[in-house]
């Protein structure tokens, strides 16, 4: 069903106001555009991070929803354990008629450390086992909430409190985890990535888990003014970026079958993602430019080969200097 700004203008977000999550902050939007999106009855687990510590400061919660905040590396387990519990009190008779016909859905969320990481134990093998549930990242790249120390997701040549740029090394040594595609890998019903951004894309994707039964996944580049080190009203050019850039493609992967939504309609070198983020500041800098041909070259095969999984062509090269 076709998502309308007017439609959505009259729903209330299962967010309240008063939060205390950064000016600019990229998750809490992208977390409001997916429960906004899911129109049944819903259940939350949260990882501990960011959003749980801003959304739910004792005495205080901003949620509007049934939620549990787990451990750091267990969101997926407990919606698992709820999910399975769900099934038995059904199956029993034992459920009240609250919510009237409409089943009740269930939602895991994680930022890129409890789910890349720490989580990822926990996540593999809720998906495995087929739970029908949704996971949710809300990836920003780093440990934020702790200090900005780097992550499975963190890029490559990005400087984080434990991969400083300097002398010694020039900010994250690594390339980047690509957790999308590890999860299509347990081919599962339902894999996706979006950035809040495209709000659109986003809802449509949350909208099209909610009716898949079984295991879904979603991941979404959400930026962080403190740790990616750009300008709070930057936050949603930012992400765009990412995506006009190809270094955060808008794919999915519903039951084997690949489809790329998006394709940018020109080559817009990664640098220009880089210039807003001073995390990237010393990749740019002339002494560095073989780092910054090294991560455009990943980029470009990541790209070709997602191209090639979609059944598409692959994409126009940069130009050689």
């Amino acid at each position: 069903m076709a998502i309308k700004l007017k439609e959505l203008s009259h729903r209330e977000s299962r967010v309240a106001p008063g939060h205390r999550a950064c000016a600019g902050c990229g998750s809490i939007i992208a977390i409001k555009e997916v429960l906004m999106a899911v129109e049944q009855p819903v259940v939350i687990s949260f990882a501990t991070g960011c959003l749980e510590v801003a959304t739910t400061i004792f005495p205080y919660s901003a949620w509007r929803v049934p939620y549990i905040h787990c451990a750091f590396e267990n969101s997926a387990a407990v919606m698992s354990g709820v999910e399975a519990a769900y099934l038995s009190l059904k199956k029993q008779g034992k459920l009240p008629g609250e919510s009237g016909n409409k089943d009740i859905k269930f939602i895991a969320f994680g930022g890129d450390g409890g789910t890349y990481d720490i989580g990822f134990q926990a996540l593999s093998g809720a998906m495995e086992r087929g739970h029908d549930m949704l996971y949710v990242c809300y990836d920003n790249q780093a440990y934020m909430n702790t200090g900005i120390q780097r992550s499975g997701s963190t890029p490559r040549g990005a400087a984080t409190s434990t991969s400083p740029a300097g002398r010694v090394i020039p900010g994250k040594t690594q390339f980047r985890k690509d957790l999308t595609k590890i999860m299509a890998a347990h081919d599962i019903p339902y894999v996706a990535q979006s950035t809040p951004d495209r709000w659109r894309d986003l809802m449509t994707k949350v909208q099209k888990a909610m009716e898949i039964k079984g295991p879904k996944f979603l991941n979404i580049l959400s930026s962080c003014f403190r740790g990616w080190r750009c300008e709070p009203q930057e936050s949603l050019e930012v992400t765009n970026l990412a995506v006009e850039t190809r270094f955060w493609p808008l794919y999915e992967v519903e039951n084997g079958k690949w489809k790329l939504n998006y394709k940018p309609k020109k080559h817009v070198p990664i640098e220009e993602w880089m210039k807003l983020q001073r995390r990237f500041q010393h990749i740019l800098k002339p002494q560095n430019k073989h780092l910054l041909e090294e991560i455009q070259r990943d980029i470009d095969r990541r790209w070709d080969e997602l191209l090639f999984l979609c059944g598409e062509e692959a994409g126009p090269k940069p130009e050689q200097s």
